[in-house]
Order: structure tokens, then sequence, then C-alpha cells
């Protein structure tokens, strides 16, 4: 059996090409799909514009860099021959290739492989490998070491720096007739055909010297070998260990925040963002630095934890959405995948949050709409399936080891930006906050999660279990002796502050965090039976104490509205805080023995009479204590389409985009060489003969931007000057209006 014919063009090559390969191609290189292209020919246009061409080149590696530049340099060549000139082991040669074929940078035509019209412009500047010229179509591989033999030493190391240099210089030089003629080194590489003058006094080193000088190849080092990792050994469960812990920790803090911020949310900015002093709240709060904060908050507000909605006041604010209940409300390894997967696909650049912008100098906030870069996803995904590839056992060495993956990304993007070291120190850095590495590696559980597998299953047996109790110390402490329960760490939060963090966490109870509490609507007897219910220790009786004295100091006075009043039947209570040092700020007036009125309003005294000490209660009009319970406020959760819905809807795209380039292969093919049936009662007797023999028909139609079109249709109906069929370019079937028909021709089976 003969062997096929070679492609003339890339759109014939295409077109040979199976379903798969095209979808393959246009899921590598998706600006091809949009607009959606009409057949492949114009796919294959569409492929080589300079735009599309830069953008496919970003994603190669060193190698398949180096032979795409070997494909221009030599020209249209063999296999075997492309194998001689690329310094690299033939077997990854041919993977280089096929790969290029796949992305259409390069195809077979006739004369053999060729890299795309448009390559060699896009070869040039970031990412360049030799920087080599195209070969001369006459060139002589022994003519050309004969001549770099013949060079005097002057010559040959001004042909060495041009060589360095990017193969160009400027020279006012003649050509002498003969090298013997030369008066200087250039003139003597013009008379040996080692360079060649260009206009404008240039000079240009041809392909074929640089591959002279270097051997024969196009680099002079293998441009196959992979940058090797700087490790060092640790124990693996070691590891697992130390990333697991920060993956707690990381869920643990969000979710404290979330929940702080539920009921004294941050202002947003005008700008966006979030502001310098809301951070360092955050940062307080949370026990961490200022930059741990911020890439908690971005992550949060990734993950659509955390959004812009007007707050009781109306005021834009940062407010916890809706989704942030039923992710609180899940086993803490299934809330870290949520943030982990939230981070790892996110622009966002949280370790720029409060560093200047190096062409404005403004401060950069958090959550500011600056802080993101094309790169930061990729480079993260990028980094971590490097440490991925490890053995089990090996960790970046301290130092060194940072550098080593800053090069690994070199070799595989050598195109991507110079801030990429950046990138990659940020990358492991939040990767080490967030645990999805620990001590330099990366655990088995954030392996699952690269993977797409059940990370949640592989994390959970790492993390401790849930405690449902303290341990209660007479200085007013109580012990978690591990992670609390969701429900009873908020309960406690309630009635104590958190004193420490660490292994086990502590909590302090103090007047103001009683009192709390109390304006949160809890009784004396509440909190009493609480902390004995929840204590593995007896409750302490200087505990007791605090509750007994807080509670009934709580609501001796009651203020009310004049702006504002103070009743209270202890008359005692209210000539103590008249006569306070700090009570002149309270601007208090005696109007009976057990009431004062204020000219400050009940908002602006509240707080003022509690630092003092007081534990007052708002009186309503009637009479009646109203208790001030902070409302839980919650934003609307941005709208985002399931990571999951997203691909499904990607793939049908993609398979109906394949489809209809197909069909109008069919079209092209299907096009009549002579004039088809084109009068209305022609047109009609070919369709309606079309319907009745089920048979396939090219048709020129006039859409409704009066352009003419080419369908290739199944008519299955024609009535009341419509036509019925099926479309091969949608899949479905349409309706179209017999009169704005130009022309139909049958098309040929087969």
């Amino acid at each position: 059996m003969a062997a096929p014919t070679p492609p003339r063009t890339l759109a014939d090559q295409l077109r040979r090409w199976s379903d798969e390969q095209v979808a393959a191609l246009l899921r590598e290189r998706p600006d091809l799909v949009s607009p959606t292209p009409q057949d492949s020919a114009q796919l294959a246009s569409r492929a080589a514009v300079r735009s599309s061409l830069l953008r496919a080149m970003d994603g190669l590696t060193r190698l398949e860099l180096a032979v795409l530049e070997a494909l221009v340099v030599v020209g249209p060549c063999s296999p075997d021959e492309l194998e001689d000139v690329v310094n690299a082991e033939p077997a990854a040669v041919r993977d280089a290739v096929e790969r290029l074929t796949g992305l259409a940078l390069a195809w077979s035509s006739p004369e053999g492989l060729r890299a795309l019209t448009g390559v060699a412009d896009g070869l040039t500047g970031t990412g360049a490998i030799g920087r080599l010229r195209p070969r001369s179509p006459d060139a002589d591989a022994g003519g050309v070491a004969t001549r770099l033999e013949a060079a005097s030493d002057g010559a040959r190391a001004l042909l060495d720096h041009l060589d360095r240099a990017g193969g160009e210089g400027t020279s006012a030089a003649r050509t002498p007739v003969a090298p013997e003629d030369a008066t200087s080194p250039v003139e003597e590489l013009l008379a040996r055909r080692l360079v060649v003058a260009k206009p404008g006094g240039v000079v240009v080193v041809p392909g074929e010297v640089s591959l002279a000088l270097r051997g024969g190849t196009t680099t002079a080092e293998p441009v196959d070998a992979v940058p090797a990792l700087a490790t060092s050994r640790r124990e693996p469960s070691l590891v697992a260990r130390a990333a697991a812990g920060a993956a707690f920790e990381a869920v643990r803090r969000t979710e404290l925040l979330l929940d702080h911020w539920s009921t004294l949310p941050p202002a947003a900015l005008r700008s966006g963002g979030l502001g310098v002093r809301d951070l360092k709240a955050a940062a307080g709060l949370l026990h961490v630095a200022e930059g741990e904060a911020a890439l908690l908050v971005e992550v949060a507000a990734a993950a659509g934890l955390l959004a812009t909605g007007p707050d009781l006041d109306g005021d834009l604010a940062w407010l916890p959405t809706d989704a942030y209940d039923t992710w609180s409300a899940r086993g803490f390894a299934e809330r870290w995948v949520t943030l982990a997967a939230a981070w790892l696909d996110t622009t966002r650049l949280p370790s720029l949050a409060g560093s200047k912008d190096r062409r404005s100098g403004k401060g950069l906030n958090a959550l500011a709409p600056e802080l993101s870069s094309i790169y930061a996803a990729e480079t993260r995904r990028m980094t971590l399936e490097v440490l991925a590839e490890l053995p089990e056992g090996e960790v970046l060495a301290a130092g060194t080891g940072v550098p080593s993956v800053v090069d690994r990304l070199a070799w595989l993007r050598p195109r991507r930006p110079a801030s990429r070291g950046e990138l990659v120190a940020w990358s492991l850095d939040e990767s080490a906050m967030l645990g999805a590495t620990g001590l330099g590696a990366v655990p088995a559980y954030t392996r699952a999660l690269l993977a797409g597998s059940d990370a949640a299953a592989a994390l959970a047996p790492l993390l401790p279990e849930p405690v449902d109790h303290v341990l209660l110390q007479a200085d007013l402490t109580a012990v978690a002796p591990g992670p609390l329960e969701s429900s009873l760490a908020a309960r406690l939060h309630a009635v104590a502050d958190v004193d420490s963090r660490g292994g086990a966490t502590v909590y302090r109870f103090t007047d103001d965090s009683v009192r709390r509490a109390l304006d949160l609507g809890w009784t004396a007897a509440e909190v009493h039976d609480f902390v004995g219910s929840v204590s593995r220790t007896p409750v302490p009786q200087p505990l007791t104490y605090l509750v007994d004295d807080v509670a009934r100091r709580f609501g001796t006075l009651r203020v009310g509205a004049v702006e504002a009043f103070l009743r209270s039947d202890d008359e005692t209570a209210l000539t103590e805080l008249m006569h306070h040092p700090k009570a002149s700020s309270l601007e208090l007036r005696r109007l009976a023995p057990t009431v004062l009125v204020s000219t400050l309003p009940v908002d602006l005294l509240l707080p003022r009479l509690r630092d003092l000490g007081a534990a007052p209660v708002v009186e309503g009009a009637d009479g009646s204590v109203h208790i001030a319970r902070p409302d839980r406020q919650r934003a609307r959760v941005p709208r985002t389409r399931p990571a999951g819905l997203s691909a499904a809807k990607a793939a049908a795209h993609l398979t109906a985009v394949v489809t209809a380039i197909r069909a109008g292969d069919k079209a092209a093919a299907a096009r009549p060489s002579q004039a088809p049936a084109s009068s209305p009662a022609e047109v009609l007797a070919t369709l309606r003969e079309a319907a009745q023999a089920r048979r396939t028909v090219w048709i020129g139609y006039v859409d409704n931007a009066g352009s003419t079109v080419e369908r290739v249709i199944d008519p299955v109906a024609v009535e009341g000057g419509q036509l019925r069929a099926f479309d091969h370019r949608t899949d479905d079937e349409r309706v179209y209006a017999v009169h704005r028909i130009t022309g139909v021709r049958a098309v040929q089976a087969g």
C-alpha cells in the first residue's frame, strides 16, 4: 500500500486529523475557538496569527523551543536531520516534535517537517534559545568548516563575539575580493563569507556559520538537561504532620476571622480593598503577621467566603457570604480543600499586600484590584507539581532549594517574565502558611489535590480530633486540650477571650468577657451551667465569684434616650458615677436621686460607661430591657460557575466547534464547480427531491447580516416557504427561509 502523500498546507493536515486531535489543539490553544472557525482553512489561518503564535510559544519548554528554532534555522527537513542539529536525545526530540505538531506550530509539508510561518519572528527576544538565523538554501557544511579553519585568530575571536551577541553587529567595512586583501577582521569575515553585509552597515552571522561554531548543533549545551532540585532528607511523617498542622491553623484562623467580621465588618475602601488598619487589626486578632493575615483574607475572598456588601448602616463593608455558613458546617479537611483549591486557581497576589506599587509608589492594600497576575495560578500549580516529583522523604534544601525551583521553572517556561523568581518564592511561602507544603515538601494530600482526587480523605487522618471539653483552672483560665468542636468554640468565644494559642488554646475569663455574654442575652445561671457542663475539672471558686459579681452589677444602670438618660434603683451607684474622675466626658446631669441625663446619644454613652467599668443595659420607651445582641451580617455569594459545570460546558462547546469545523470542510468540499440550481423553481424542486430521497445537499444562504454562507444540510420538509433541515454545522435541526437560499446542489455520498 502506497504511503499517503504529505499535506500541501497546514489546512490539509488539519482536515486529515481526527476529531480528537483537533479538539486537543483547541484545548491547548483556546484563543482559536472564539469565534468558531468556519472550516479547517480558517482554523489554520487563525493559528498563524502572531498574537496566537506568541501565546502558544509561551507554553513551550526549553527543549521544545530549541526544536522549533532548529526547524527555523535548517528549514524543511527530515526527522533524522532535525535530530542531528538539536543537542538532545533523539527520543526527547521526537516527543518535542509530536507536541509542536499537536499545537500546529509545525507541520509535515511535502519538503519535510517545517515550522509555521511567523514562528521565526516570535523566537526573538525573551526566551530565545540560540538566537540563530535561518541557514542559507545553498549552505555547504563542509565548506563552512573549511573557511572557519582558515580564519585568523582575530577574525575568529570577532566571529565568536558576534555570535554570542545575537549574531548581529554594525560595521562600515567593505567586502574585499580575497581574504588576503582584508585590512581588518571584519573584512576578512566578509571575504570568507562568514558574515553577510546587510543595508545600513549591519553585518549578520548566517545560520550555517552559527551551527558550525556550535559543532553542528543549534546549542553548545544539551537542551534536554532538566535542572535538578537542591534537596535534603527529612522524615516523611514529619513533613505530613508539619503540613497538616499548618492546614489546621489556616482553617481555624479563617473561621475565627470571618466569624468576627460577621458582627464587626471592616469597611471596603472606595478604591477597592481592605484598609491598612483593618488588616493590622485582623493580624492582631489571629496572632499572625500581616502578610499571613492578608493571605487568609485573599484566599477567603477567592473561595467565595468573603465579599463586599452593605452593613447595618448601609455602608459598603467586607462581609462573610452565605456560603460561609455552609463551609463552616463541614469537616476541617473539606474546609481546607475549599481554601487550597481557591488559592491554587486564583490570580491574586496576596504577598504584595503592604508593599509599594513600583510605578505609582502608592501602597497596595489587601483585596485591592491591582494585586493580580495572569501568571500567578500557573506558577503556583507548576511549583507544587515540581515539588510533587520529589521522591518521598526528599525536601527542598535550605538556602539553595528555592533558586533550584526557579531554575526548573525557567526551563519549563523560558518565555515567562523575569518576575518568575518572585512568584515562585511567594508560592512556596504561601503554600507553607496554608499547609499545602511542609518543611519544603509536598504531602500526600496535596498530591491528591493536584491530581484532582479526594484530598480531604488523605488529610483527615492527619488532623487532630475535635474535643468537646475544656479544663478550668483557678487562675480564671480554661485550657482546650485540642481543637474544639465548632459549636463549642463559638459559645466559649462569647464568654471568654483567647489568651494564647498553640498545641492547646488557653481562654481567659474577665469582667469584659462575662459582661459580653450577658449583653448577648445570657443569664448568670446559663453561664454557670455552661462552664460546668463543658469542663472536665471542677469549676473553681474564683470563676463562680467573677460571674456572680458581674451579674450583680449588670443592669444596675439603665440607659434611655433624652439624648440619653441613666436610671438606677441604687442611688449610690449613680453618685459614684457622677464623682468618677473620668465622668466629665459623659456630660451627666442629675434630675432625681435615681435618674441622670446626658447630652450624649446612647451609642456614644454606652461604650464610655463600659470603659469606666459600669455594666449598663439599654431601656426601651416602655421600661423594658433591650438586649444588645449584634446581628450576624452576610453578603451575597459572588456569582461563579461551579468548576464541574464550567468544565462540562467547555467540553460541550469544544465538541460543537469541532463539529462546525468538519461541517465547514464538508461544505467547502461540496462547493459546486458549476453553477448550482439557483432559480426559485429549481431550488424548490431540488430541495423537495432531497427531502424525499433523504439526500444531503449543499446550499448557499443569505443570513440576517446579509452575508452569504455555505451549509451542508439534510432536508426534512419544505412547506409554507420554509425549509426544515438538519444542519451539519450546528448539529441540530433548523428552519431556513426558502427565498434566502441562493443555490442548491446535491452532495455526492462519501
